[in-house]
């Protein structure tokens, strides 16, 4: 199977196989992945494997995709914590080191798709859940993720397929 790329820009435009919308990145711009830092707000740029989905059953039916799709639950997390040896990964929650709810209340989450950022293996501190999410309604900037329109990232997961990247460009 042929790789095919996705594309997000600085500029804030996300593009697909037969798609294409606005999308919001980090609130410091694009870095250099080779300079991401845990908490810098920045996304990283490089081409990164799209992983999975995970969606909110109680909120979406499961996602026509390609890609495999999981469905969230109440203790799911995903390790943030440079100084955990589960950093960057999937975690049962309750959870003692520092992580992120992936089972949140304001909808970003909904529908998720991992990015292969950092995770093989990851490195302690280079950054931690680069996903691709629902967006804020007026698409303010996010902690280093990429995210638009719920009808979009639906569109988009059902594009794609394993083996499909996003790219991340200036």
């Amino acid at each position: 199977m042929q790789t095919r790329v996705f594309e997000a820009s600085a500029a804030g435009n996300l593009r697909w196989p037969d798609g294409s919308a606005l999308c919001a990145l980090g609130r410091s711009g694009v870095i250099d992945a080779a300079h991401k830092q845990e908490g810098d707000g920045a996304t990283p740029l490089g081409s990164w494997d799209m992983r999975q989905v995970f969606f909110r059953p109680d909120r979406l039916a499961p996602p026509e995709t390609s890609l495999p799709a999981i469905p969230l639950t109440p203790r799911m997390g995903w390790c943030d914590d440079p100084a955990s040896p589960d950093y960057n990964t999937l975690v049962a929650l309750p959870f003692a080191a520092r992580h992120e709810l992936l089972w949140r209340e304001d909808g970003l989450y909904d529908l998720v798709v991992v990015l292969g950022y950092n995770d093989a293996p990851p490195v302690a501190g280079r950054g931690s859940a680069i996903f691709m999410h629902v967006a804020q309604p007026d698409l303010s900037p996010t902690e280093g993720c990429i995210a638009t329109g719920l009808a979009s990232l639906l569109s988009l997961v059902g594009a794609a397929a394993p083996g499909d990247r996003l790219t991340i460009s200036r």
